[in-house]
């Protein structure tokens, strides 16, 4: 008896659970103004990630958003990392926004979409001429009984691609319909933002952004990572390298920068180039669902000789010039025991060099491979050593957003194709036609005119025929 009792309570909740969701849950979730609101929503988040930097350090945020004055009255840089924004597209709270939003297109295909494409695909002849009344178009015409009108009509409709249907035991009665299609375009647009989603999600979950400053002739691993999602692990780039051939900027007549290239390698565990490419700007190299992209550029070192003592390759440092520019320069010895030395500057690959003294006055300007004379010693520039900015991402949700895109705008084109219903009745000397479309009413209506027509000239032949 308890067994049979708590079978019973167990019958019950789940009789209940489901009839709350059938009544309270689904009208809401499937509701069209819901899914607008969800939509402005997305759209709207999705637009603050464009306008704030994602991804960027907390420095960043305090000197470009401070707290007094803050950005519209409110958005400082405490509000945007409490909020998520300089990360939006892996917060907690867009994530979820995208899960309910698919949900919500999932139950309206389930509970609309689909029982449309079913109701679309289940008909019924028209037996009864008080059933054309009900048609948004119908009309009536007399023919002559010896005429077979409906077969006529039947072969003017196929001449126009609908699909015809009819009785082997009644052959007075006829269906045609064309366009099912368009019923079926509905679901797939449904299915195709669904994809889009899961692909923006995935993406976020699993991909990552790194950013590396690379002299020309280094090898790398990408490890400066500035964003990334919390399954982005396997991404990372582990059992290959990156080496950087060489990078140079192509300048245009009047000193401005006209392109700047790298010449990158892959390299695999073992040094071996596996792929190479020469990146530039909107021309990246792909590996393995890594994209290089050519962002930045830098002076990392200058190649010096004093008097002829071996090569030394020193490092540059950009220096802080208040937004007029930008300059890089270092400090060379020219004494052993460093008591006296002189600073180079420069600010592009085009190879021209200054040299200050101690005092910061003007000694020289030379170019790669001249040679000066300062504090006593021979000076000698070799080369000024480039450094190649690269900004790194993988998404593996790109290929997945594409197809969802594609499912969409498949969806989009076969919505455009009207579903259209003819039905026709011979009865009594009388040839009864109707027929409904869910669009392009005007021009189902003409369509139906000429149908008609043509069916008045091919009746009028067969009577001459005949007489």
């Amino acid at each position: 008896m308890t067994v049979d009792n708590t079978t019973s309570e167990k019958s019950n909740l789940w009789s209940n659970i489901n009839q709350s969701l059938r009544q309270d849950i689904l009208p809401v979730l499937t509701d069209l103004r819901l899914a607008i609101v969800l939509l402005l929503v997305i759209a709207l988040f999705s637009v603050s990630g464009t306008i704030i930097e994602q991804g960027q350090s907390l420095a960043f945020y305090q000197a470009n958003y401070p707290e007094h004055p803050a950005l519209f009255g409110f958005l400082s840089w405490k509000v945007i990392l409490t909020l998520g924004l300089d990360h939006v597209y892996r917060t907690w709270w867009f994530l979820a926004l995208l899960i309910f939003f698919g949900t919500s297109l999932t139950a309206c295909t389930f509970t609309r979409q689909l029982p449309a494409l079913k109701a679309a695909r289940r008909w019924k002849f028209y037996d009864q001429s008080r059933q054309f009344t009900k048609l948004a178009l119908s009309a009536e015409i007399d023919v002559d009984k010896q005429n077979d009108s409906l077969q006529n009509l039947s072969q003017i409709l196929k001449n126009r691609r609908y699909k015809v249907f009819q009785e082997q035991d009644k052959n007075n009665v006829l269906y045609a319909r064309k366009g099912i299609v368009g019923r079926i375009g509905p679901i797939i647009v449904h299915i195709g933002i669904v994809v889009i989603l899961l692909g923006s999600i995935w993406g976020a979950m699993t991909g990552f952004m790194a950013q590396e400053m690379v002299p020309s002739g280094n090898t790398f691993q990408v490890k400066n990572v500035v964003d990334a999602g919390p399954w982005a692990a396997t991404q990372i780039t582990k059992d290959w390298t990156l080496r950087v051939n060489r990078f140079w900027i192509d300048y245009t007549s009047t000193g401005n920068i006209d392109q700047f290239y790298s010449d990158l390698s892959v390299l695999n565990t073992q040094g071996e180039e596996v792929d190479r490419k020469t990146i530039f700007v909107n021309q990246p190299l792909r590996y393995r669902g890594v994209t290089f992209y050519q962002t930045d550029w830098g002076l990392a070192a200058v190649r010096v000789r004093v008097n002829k003592s071996p090569i030394f390759q020193l490092p540059m440092a950009q220096l802080n010039t208040n937004g007029n520019g930008r300059i890089w320069g270092t400090w060379i010895p020219t004494k052993p025991d460093l008591s006296e030395g002189v600073s180079l500057l420069a600010k592009d690959l085009q190879g021209t060099v200054l040299i200050y003294d101690a005092t910061g006055k003007l000694i020289d300007t030379v170019r790669s491979g001249m040679s000066t004379q300062v504090n006593g010693v021979k000076l000698t520039v070799l080369d000024v050593v480039g450094s190649t900015g690269l900004q790194i991402k993988a998404d593996p949700g790109v290929p997945i957003v594409y197809a969802g895109f594609a499912l969409l705008m498949l969806g989009v084109v076969m919505s455009y194709f009207s579903h259209s219903q003819i039905w026709a009745l011979q009865k009594d000397g009388c040839l009864y036609v109707g027929g409904k479309t869910n669009r392009a009413q005007v021009a189902f209506e003409q369509e139906v005119l000429q149908i008609l027509d043509r069916l008045s000239s091919q009746e009028k032949i067969e009577e001459k025929a005949i007489a």
